[in-house]
């Protein structure tokens, strides 16, 4: 059985990476994402309002030194009652 679909990326780190966050209302998400990588080295930018405006996306690019740095954050972005979703 041949396995050349699922190969998973190797990353080297430490990195930067860009995560897309959603949420429905701009300041308090910008505010989440800013506590929980206020030990980092990062940038937001607004990427985008959905069509009917209730959504807002940013951008989010921060330096993560090693996976579970990078997932971690992930997590805590994800878990936060400000975000709808992280990408």
């Amino acid at each position: 059985m041949s396995d050349k679909g699922s190969k998973t990326p190797i990353i080297e780190y430490p990195c930067r990476w860009i995560y897309k966050i959603i949420g429905s209302d701009r300041k308090a998400t910008g505010e989440a994402i800013e506590e929980i990588v206020k030990e980092c080295n990062y940038t937001i930018t607004p990427s985008g309002i959905s069509k009917t405006g209730k959504y807002h996306s940013m951008n989010l690019e921060v330096l993560v030194d090693n996976e579970g740095h990078r997932t971690g954050i992930y997590d805590k972005l994800r878990n936060h009652p400000a975000v709808k979703m992280v990408l």
